[in-house]
C-alpha cells in the first residue's frame, strides 16, 4: 500500500520533510486523510480531543510552575531592594517616621 503522507521542500537538494498536519503532536499517531484533525494554538495537529486536552493541561502546568518561579523570584528582589533601600536610608541618617491612616477633608 502506497504512503499518502504530503512532504514539502526545505529548499535543500534531497531534502524533504513531512507535512505538520501527517501525525499527532503528542502521541505522533498518523492522522488520516478522511478524520478530524483537532488544533490548538494555531497549527498544533492532535488526532483527538483527548490528546489535545492532554497537551492544554501540560502547558498550563507548566505556565502556572513558570508563574510560580516568576512571582517568587521578582519578590526576593523586590524585598532584597526594599532592604538596600532602608538599609542606604539608616546610613544616610534619613531614617524618616512615616504616618498611614486615612485622612478626610471637608
Amino acid at each position: 500500500m502506497a504512503s499518502t503522507a504530503a512532504y514539502y521542500y526545505t529548499g535543500c537538494e534531497d531534502d524533504y520533510q513531512p507535512h505538520f498536519l501527517d501525525s499527532c503532536s503528542l502521541c505522533r499517531r498518523s492522522l488520516n486523510q478522511n478524520s478530524d484533525i483537532f488544533m490548538y494554538r494555531g497549527n498544533t495537529p492532535f488526532c483527538s480531543q483527548e490528546c489535545r486536552q492532554e497537551q492544554i493541561e501540560m502547558d498550563e502546568a507548566l505556565e502556572k510552575k513558570w508563574k510560580l518561579s516568576s512571582s517568587s523570584s521578582s519578590s526576593s528582589k523586590r524585598s532584597s531592594a526594599v532592604r538596600q533601600s532602608s538599609d542606604s536610608a539608616k546610613e544616610s541618617g534619613m531614617n524618616k517616621a512615616v504616618r498611614t491612616g486615612t485622612v478626610a477633608v471637608i
